[in-house]
This record gives C-alpha cells, structure tokens and sequence, in this order.
C-alpha cells in the first residue's frame, strides 16, 4: 500500500528522545526493591504522576498524598526533589535522526505528556529541544495523550494537516490516539527502526 505524503513529522520526547526511569532516583531513596515496588504501585503511581502532566501543581500533588498517606511523606516529596536524576540523558540515536529530518528540510515539531515545570527544565538542560519549530506540552493545555483533544490542539496550534502528519512515540496507546485524530503513527522502541519505519514513508533519515 501506498503511504501517503507526509509534510510533518511529530515527536514524543519521553522514551524516544529522552531516558526517563523514576527507578534511578528512588532505587537509592528506597533500597529495597519489594518496598521500592509497593510505594510506586500504591503511592507515587502513574496514575497520581500523570495528573501533573495534565497540569496539576506538585505542590497540591504532594499534599494529597501526604494526607493519604502521612508516614511516606519523605518519600512522597523525594519524587519532584530528585525528578532531575530520573531523566539522565538523551538518546542520542534519535536525537540525530530528528535533527537530520530539520536540516533535511522537513517540518519537525514535538507532542508530549509532560508537567509544565519540569518540561521548562529539560528544556534548559537538553538544547535540541529548542531546536524543532515548537512543541506542545500536554500541562500547558489541561490534556493528555492519547486524548483526541490533545491531537487536535497540536494540528490547530502549528497548521499540521493530519493526514499528512506523522507521530512517532513510545505508548502503543498513544499511536493508537493519534491514528484515531487521523494521523499516521509509529510506535518507537529504538533508532533502527525508526530509521525502518520513515523509510516506509518515503523518509531518508
């Protein structure tokens, strides 16, 4: 089948641009591995985590927690205090793949589930972040991903057409949101193939 023409490629930044595994810090903050694994399945979980990336404050993250569960308040408060040695480095792989797509003249822009306060740090920290024509960060606008608000923001806010927008992330779930805006989407699990999955779109990169 023939892929249609794509004009915009779009970027998730988390697991495909850059590393991010809360293990790192709180492998150290919680040595053992069962307690380690209780509080991130009862206390800091995705579902709390990903409330911040639909906007809500740390602060009032923290707090509602803390009264859940006062005897873990150290440990509640730990997850925003050391977020910075959760996100390591980049992928370099892909970080090349996305600027040769910028140089090669194509239309780049990043799409991610992030909180407003650490995505401005990453930011400053990893400069090819400020290298694409813009990014939408799902705290900034109150949605998430793989909610079809988000999709339709992005297209709304930087003129894509979704039929000829292509989205490369690391969530099965959110290639599947994306597809469902009409958009065509990749799911990332590594540069190579990535690299396989432009080129069936008719993207050297």
């Amino acid at each position: 089948m023939t892929q249609s023409p794509i004009k915009h490629v779009v970027f998730d930044i988390g697991r495909v641009l850059l590393h991010y595994d809360p293990e790192l810090p709180f492998s150290r903050i919680i040595p053992d591995d069962d307690a380690r694994l209780w509080f991130f399945e009862n206390i800091c979980t995705h579902e709390w985590n990903v409330e911040q990336d639909r906007g809500r404050s740390w602060d009032d993250a923290e707090a509602l927690l803390i009264e859940q569960h006062p005897d873990h308040e150290t440990h509640i408060r730990a997850f925003r205090s050391n977020w910075h040695d959760m996100v390591p480095h980049a992928y370099e792989d892909s970080v090349a793949i996305m600027r040769g797509l910028i140089e090669d003249g194509h239309d780049v822009t990043m799409l991610t589930n992030f909180a407003s306060d650490t995505f401005r740090e990453v930011q400053k920290r990893f400069d090819f972040l400020n290298e694409t024509r813009g990014v939408t960060v799902s705290a900034d606008i109150g949605a998430i991903k793989p909610d079809r608000e988000i999709f339709d923001t992005h297209v709304a806010a930087f003129g894509l057409e979704p039929g000829a927008t292509l989205f490369i992330d690391d969530s099965p779930a959110n290639v599947d949101g994306a597809q469902a805006a009409g958009w065509h989407a990749v799911h990332f699990t590594g540069a190579d193939k990535l690299r396989s999955d432009l080129k069936t779109y008719g993207i050297v990169a």
